[in-house]
This record gives C-alpha cells, sequence and structure tokens, in this order.
C-alpha cells in the first residue's frame, strides 16, 4: 500500500508559520494536484512529504508508516522537480541509471529498469544523447524516467510543466495522464495552473495560505465550490462574481438584488439566511446567455476575444469590481461599447454569504 496521510502537519520558516495545520488521507494509487496561487504552501507541503522539509509538527505517514524522522531516500518516494536537474555530460541512458548505480543495483536489472522506462515515455530513440541534444520535453522524460527506475511507492511532482511552451504542455499533461494509468502508482502534483489541476487530477486538493480550503474531483470543486475562493481560483476563465443583497431567501430558493438594481433568482437552499444580508452572486462565463427580458444583467461591451469556434465578451458592469466574462458561440458579433442583456439561469447561478461560505446549491 502506498497511502499517504498527513495528520495537523504545520511548517514554520522562523515566526513565519507557511503550513497552518494540513489534515489530508491520499489513497493508494491515487493521482493528486495540489493547487492555488504562488505562496499557498504548495510546493512547501510536497517537500515535507519527501522530507526535503521538516514539518515542525504533525504526523506525515506514507504506506502506513511515519515517516517523519526518516531520510528522503528511506520514505519510498521518487520526486521531479521543475528543474529538470540533468548531468549534462552523461547520456539519458547515464542520467536515469545514475541513481540505480549509487544503490549498488544489479547492471541486468539497472538495463531493464531504464529501457522498461525509456519505452513507457517513448524516449528509446534518445538514450544516447546528453541533455544538451534534446528538447525540453525530451529532457523531462528523462528526468521522470529517473524516478520511475526507482520504483517508488510514491512519485512526487513539483510544478514539472512550467519550463515549457504551451503546446508541448499540452501533450506532457496526456504523457502524464497515460503514466499514471499504466503505473497505477500514487501520484502527488503540484501545479499554480488550474487547467492541469483539472486535466489530470482524481481529486484536486486547494490551498490558500497555509490552509486547505476544499479537496474533491475536479468537476465537483467545478459545480460545487465550498468558499469564494475556490469559485474564483477553479475555472477557466474564472467565475464571474457580482455584489448583491438578498431580497427573499428560503430553504427552496433565493431572490437577489445587485447594485445595480436587478434581480435575480438563484436556486440554492437560503434558508438560514434572511433578506437584506449582503451576498455575493457567482455564474460562470458558459452558463451566461443572451436574452431580453427575464432575470437579466445589463453590461456593456469592452472587448470581444473570438477564439474560433467560441467568444469571450470582456464586460463592464457596476456589481463587479472585475469585468465579466461571457462565453459565447465564435460568431457572436458584439461590438465595443455595445449594451448586452445576460441571463443568469436559476439552477446554474451560485450564492455566497458574506463571509465568503456557499450556499447549497439545489
Amino acid at each position: 500500500m502506498a497511502d499517504v496521510r498527513l495528520v495537523d502537519v504545520r511548517k514554520a520558516f522562523g515566526a513565519v508559520e507557511v503550513l497552518k495545520g494540513v489534515d489530508l488521507d491520499i489513497a493508494d494509487g491515487e493521482f493528486v494536484v495540489f493547487v492555488g496561487p504562488s505562496g499557498c504552501g504548495k510546493s512547501t507541503l510536497l517537500r515535507t512529504i519527501a522530507g526535503l522539509e521538516e514539518a515542525t509538527t504533525g504526523q506525515v505517514s506514507i504506506g502506513g508508516r511515519v515517516v517523519n524522522d526518516l531520510s528522503p531516500s528511506d520514505r519510498g518516494i521518487a520526486m521531479v522537480f521543475q528543474s529538470y536537474a540533468l548531468y549534462p555530460h552523461m547520456t539519458a541512458y547515464q542520467n536515469m541509471a545514475f541513481g540505480l548505480k549509487l544503490a549498488r543495483t544489479d547492471k541486468a536489472e539497472i538495463d531493464r529498469r531504464v529501457r522498461a522506462a525509456a519505452e513507457a515515455l517513448s524516449i528509446t530513440d534518445y538514450m544516447d544523447r546528453k541533455p544538451k541534444a534534446m528538447s525540453g520535453g525530451q529532457r523531462q522524460r528523462v528526468a521522470i524516467g529517473r524516478a520511475i527506475v526507482r520504483e517508488p511507492e510514491v512519485f512526487l511532482f513539483d510544478e514539472p510543466l512550467s519550463n515549457l511552451d504551451a503546446a508541448l504542455r499540452v501533450r506532457m499533461r496526456y504523457e502524464f495522464a497515460r503514466l499514471h494509468a499504466e503505473l497505477k502508482t500514487t501520484m502527488i502534483y503540484v501545479t499554480h495552473d488550474q487547467v492541469e489541476a483539472m486535466t489530470l487530477a482524481d481529486r484536486i486538493v486547494v490551498l490558500n495560505g497555509g490552509r486547505i480550503e476544499q479537496v474533491g474531483a475536479p468537476m465537483d470543486l467545478y459545480e460545487n465550490p465550498t468558499n469564494l475562493f475556490v469559485a474564483g481560483f477553479i475555472g477557466s476563465p474564472k467565475m464571474n462574481l457580482l455584489s448583491a443583497e438578498l431580497v427573499e431567501a428560503t430553504a427552496t430558493g433565493a431572490v437577489v438584488r445587485t447594485i445595480a438594481g436587478e434581480t435575480i433568482r438563484v436556486a440554492v437552499d437560503a434558508g438560514a439566511a434572511k433578506a437584506g444580508d449582503a451576498v455575493t452572486l457567482g455564474v460562470r462565463p458558459e452558463h451566461l446567455t443572451l436574452t431580453g427580458k427575464d432575470d437579466a444583467l445589463t453590461a456593456q461591451v469592452m472587448f470581444v476575444e473570438t477564439l474560433g469556434s467560441t467568444a469571450l465578451a470582456h464586460l463592464t458592469h457596476a456589481a463587479s469590481p472585475d469585468t465579466l466574462t461571457l462565453q459565447a458561440p465564435g460568431d457572436l458579433g458584439a461590438k465595443a461599447g455595445e449594451t448586452l442583456a445576460l441571463h443568469v439561469p436559476a439552477t446554474q447561478a451560485h450564492l455566497f454569504d458574506a463571509d465568503g461560505t456557499a450556499f447549497r446549491r439545489l
């Protein structure tokens, strides 16, 4: 078993507490992604699991054994860093074999593991090349291969795609997903890119300020964010958020009025709230539709991004400190300065109280 369990894990650097009590269970064979803004503690948490940082307090368990006092080499993990950290004077084969040679592994076993990893990563033809003769994607595959040959219980990835260009990142996301499907090994992956998180993870751990905001399957976080932070972070383009107040609040639905005076119905359980409470209305760009009459937001077009099959219209609205985004078919045809009436479907809208906590959607 290669499950990972964290119990009240805290990490402080002097007077600065970076991890503020993290509790998390990761199942054997699960692909879990830590995501959050810069400085949220995701890399520190990964390094604490790896043993590269010592937990100030709390317990880290891997495969059912407490590893707080074990060195990284004794924890049954292998880590791939943002920088490839390959030896420039060694070939790809030598880079992948180096750790096994230091461990005095039998030569035949080294060769078997290296060639099996190379085949799994589609880099068999590059084994005799040195890093300078390989592309960024090939070098990253070698770095991953170096981890694979150790046959660890847990793989740890610290923003492994951040040095690659956009097209290669897409390709490598597929490679990571395929690799996990083949190896069926526990993988923990850190990224600031929520698109990577959504496309790769069995579960996403959203971190903010050293604390876990929410843990769940990608679509669960997308459809049911627990608070404003998760709502604004998960999704691309991000969720539209508007200031409003409750006009009606019942367990079977709510009616809100934006500060621009528009009345919107929302299918949430607002039975614990009352009329007059300050709330935030949330709706994703793809759920807004062009309409004329009921439940309409009136917003002015700033500019339109035409992306082929789709278009993103960026609009201003008095109730939103940021621009609103409408995701529509590519033939939208809206022009800068035009005023649009946007329908908010009650069953697709989100509502958050004054503390940022989400009302339960019906």
